[in-house]
């Protein structure tokens, strides 16, 4: 864990879920971490909670207003120095289908799952490249990223476009002789906010009754362990599902 020690951490949409159990597992391991998102009142009561509040700044930040990001990206600049470690974890899941989903809900999937994460990533990667550290990238994904579930049409091209720039990102780090890392972690059922705003509420309960699916500690059990490889190894995409899944 000493390769943790002291790093910046910066994690979107750490207001619940995978987000909110990572910030608090990276402060407990001696990360720095700033939390963002649109729930302020949320990250309060998140910083309350960590065992070393000192080490927690949060910002409220809307992924899809692309001034607010530059803004906090400065802010972590003039109070850390720059992000050594960004965890890509703000996404929005609707139910939409292509034959008669409404352009709205499309186009905050696409604003928060894709340009949202490519802003962030750009944006880090070039306080990594200024502080000239080997940093790491890590997006959270999905398992949807892999296959396409019914309905989900929109969801799930957003996510495979996150598997593509997950590889774009490794070949241009390559290509410019970077040691910088980047990972993608691809979860399937996972009980958040984000899996009952996407399945109705009544559905949601059934689901989560009846089949034992991931919880997001697993999650983040797995970002811990790709974020803590010898620097000369890169884990770059893991897929989770729980035994109980089929699909």
């Amino acid at each position: 864990m000493e390769l943790l020690q002291d790093k910046v951490a910066l994690v979107t949409g750490a207001s619940s879920g995978i987000g909110r159990e990572i910030a608090k597992d990276l402060v407990a391991k001696g990360c720095k971490v700033v939390a963002c998102a649109r729930r302020y009142e949320r990250l309060q009561k998140l910083r309350e909670e960590v065992s070393a509040p000192e080490r927690m700044d949060i910002i409220k930040v809307d992924m899809r207003e692309e001034q607010e990001i530059h803004d906090m990206f400065s802010q972590i600049k003039e109070k850390w120095g720059g992000v050594d470690i960004l965890i890509n974890n703000a996404g929005i899941s609707h139910r939409s289908a292509l034959i008669d989903g409404d352009t709205k809900l499309w186009s905050e999937m696409l604003n928060v799952n894709v340009l949202a994460l490519c802003i962030c990533t750009r944006e880090a990667i070039q306080q990594m490249q200024e502080k000239e550290v080997d940093g790491h990238v890590l997006h959270v994904s999905s398992m949807a990223a892999h296959r396409v579930p019914p309905g989900g049409g929109i969801y799930a091209a957003t996510k495979h476009a996150v598997k593509a720039l997950t590889e774009s990102l490794r070949k241009e780090l390559r290509v410019a002789g970077s040691n910088i890392r980047i990972t993608s972690i691809s979860p399937a059922l996972v009980k958040t906010a984000l899996m009952s705003d996407y399945l109705k509420d009544k559905e949601a309960s059934n689901l989560f009754s009846k089949t034992k699916v991931l919880d997001s500690k697993d999650v983040v059990s797995a970002i811990i362990y790709a974020l803590t490889q010898p620097p000369h190894v890169q884990v770059h995409d893991i897929l989770l599902r729980s035994v109980h899944q089929i699909t």
